[in-house]
C-alpha cells in the first residue's frame, strides 16, 4: 500500500457513495483488503505506508488497528447493503504475520462478522518469512486462509542486507514449505530483481530456491527507487547506482525463461502460476477493475467507478471510526472515459489482454502498428484482442501509451 496518497474530492464523513456506484453490485466480482500498517523495522527500498513500534510510540497499537477495522468493515456493510460475500481476502501490509496466527484469526473473523465469505473464497495473507513458524502456518490455515505469500526478494546474503531484509537466505524456503506441510496448495514467493550489486548467478540461485520450495505461484518486481526513501537517497549520493533498464529486461526474460521451463506461466506481467487455480483471483480482480472494500491506514477502494482511499496514520483512522465517522480522506468519481483508459492500462498486462473494441479509432490503429513491431501478436489482434507478445511485456507501459494517444 503505497504511502502516497492522490489528489480528490473530499469524501463523505458518513462513506456513502453515489447510487451509480451501487448498482450492479453483486453481479461483479467483490473482494476485500486489508491493510496491516506495522512492521518491525523500515527496509530501505518500501514507500508503503508502514510504521515501526518506535515510530508510533504509544499513538497507536495493534489493538486499536484492530478496533478500527471491525468498525470500518461494520460501516462497509451498512454501505454496500446488498454487498455479496467476499469472494477474495488479501490481507496486505506492512507484515501482517506480526500479528500472529491468532491476530490474523480475528482479522479474518472480523471480514467473515460484516460480508461473510463466498464457499470457495480465496484468502490470502502476506507473510515474513522470519515471523513466520511451523505452528503459525498450522493456526492461519485453521482459520481458513487458503492461500500465503512469502517476501523472498532474494537469495543472495548480500541482496538482502541491501535491501534491509533480516531473514537468512534459506528461511523463505523452509517457510514456503512449512506452509505447504500445513495444508497450503497455493504459496506465493516474492522476488526483487535489479537490486545494485545483484549478479545474473545471484539471480539464478533465487530462481533454484523458488523451485526448491515447491511453490506455485512466483511474483517478481523490477527494484524501483522510490522517492523518499532511504534507498533513493543512497542513489542521490552517488552510494549506489541506479538500477539500470537494460539489465532489468535481461533479467525479466531469465526469470520468464526459468520459470517457464519449469511448469509456471505468466498470466500477468509479473505474475505466474502453475495452473489457472494458483493465480491470485484477488489480484485479478484489481486488474480486472471489479469491485473491493479496502480496510486499513491507507488503504485504497474501487465500488462501481468510484475509488477513495483513507487516512494513512493508523491513529488518526482508529480515532475517526472510534467518532462514528469514515476513515475515507479523498475519492474520484471515475467517468466513462477514466474507466477506458483504465481497463487499457490494467488488463493489457494480462496474458488475455484487453478487447480491441476498448480502444478508440486512433488506438485501434496504433495496436495494428504495435503488431507490426512485434510488440503484440498479430494472430489475436485478428480475433479482435490486444495481446502483449514476449517482447511487448518488456515495454508494456510504453505499448500501453501507444494504445492511449
Amino acid at each position: 500500500m503505497p504511502s502516497a496518497l492522490p489528489d480528490g474530492e473530499p469524501a463523505p464523513a458518513d462513506g456513502s457513495l453515489p447510487p451509480s456506484a451501487l448498482t450492479g453490485l453483486g453481479h461483479r466480482p467483490f473482494g476485500v483488503y486489508v491493510h496491516v500498517p506495522f512492521c518491525a523495522t523500515r527496509c530501505g527500498y518500501c514507500d508503503f505506508n508502514t510504521y515501526t513500534a518506535g515510530e508510533l510510540g504509544t499513538s497507536a497499537s495493534p489493538e486499536s488497528w484492530l478496533d478500527g477495522l471491525r468498525r470500518e468493515l461494520d460501516l462497509a456493510a451498512g454501505v454496500l447493503g446488498s454487498a455479496p460475500p467476499a469472494e477474495t481476502v488479501f490481507v496486505g501490509g506492512g507484515t501482517p504475520s506480526l500479528l500472529g496466527a491468532s491476530g490474523l484469526t480475528d482479522v479474518l473473523d472480523a471480514v467473515r462478522s460484516s460480508f461473510g465469505l463466498a464457499p470457495d473464497a480465496e484468502v490470502t495473507t502476506e507473510s515474513n518469512p522470519e515471523s513466520t513458524s511451523p505452528e503459525f502456518f498450522t493456526g492461519i490455515r485453521e482459520a481458513g486462509y487458503t492461500r500465503v505469500s512469502l517476501g523472498m526478494q532474494s537469495a543472495a546474503r548480500h541482496v538482502l542486507a541491501l535491501l534491509d531484509r533480516r531473514h537468512t537466505p534459506g528461511r523463505p524456503v523452509a517457510a514456503a514449505r512449512e506452509a505447504r506441510a500445513a495444508g497450503f496448495a497455493h504459496v506465493n514467493l516474492d522476488l526483487i530483481y535489479g537490486t545494485p550489486g545483484e549478479t545474473t548467478d545471484d539471480l539464478r540461485a533465487s530462481l533454484d530456491a523458488v523451485d526448491s520450495a515447491g511453490v506455485d505461484h512466483l511474483s517478481a518486481y523490477a527494484l524501483i527507487v522510490e522517492e523518499g526513501t532511504a534507498l533513493a537517497r543512497q542513489v542521490r549520493r552517488g552510494d549506489l547506482p541506479m538500477p539500470d533498464d537494460d539489465v532489468l529486461a535481461a533479467k525479466y526474460e531469465l526469470i520468464d525463461e526459468t520459470v517457464r521451463a519449469r511448469g509456471m506461466r505468466w498470466y500477468e506481467v509479473s505474475n505466474w502460476a502453475s495452473s489457472e487455480e494458483a493465480r491470485c483471483r484477488h489480484n485479478v480482480l484489481y486488474w480486472k477493475g471489479a469491485d473491493w472494500w479496502g480496510a486499513g491506514p491507507g488503504a485504497h477502494s474501487h465500488v462501481g467507478g468510484v475509488r477513495w482511499w483513507n487516512v494513512k496514520h493508523p491513529a488518526r483512522y482508529a480515532e475517526l471510526l472510534a467518532g462514528g465517522l469514515s476513515p475515507a480522506v479523498g475519492r474520484e468519481v471515475l467517468g466513462d472515459e477514466d474507466r477506458r483508459v483504465e481497463r487499457v492500462l490494467l488488463e493489457l498486462r494480462l496474458a488475455e489482454g484487453i478487447e480491441l473494441t476498448v480502444l478508440d479509432e486512433e488506438g485501434a490503429a496504433e495496436a495494428k502498428t504495435a503488431a507490426d513491431d512485434g510488440l503484440l501478436e498479430h494472430s489475436a489482434l485478428d480475433a479482435g484482442r490486444c495481446v502483449l507478445t514476449d517482447r511487448g511485456r518488456l515495454l508494456a507501459d510504453a505499448v500501453v501509451r501507444r494504445l492511449l494517444p
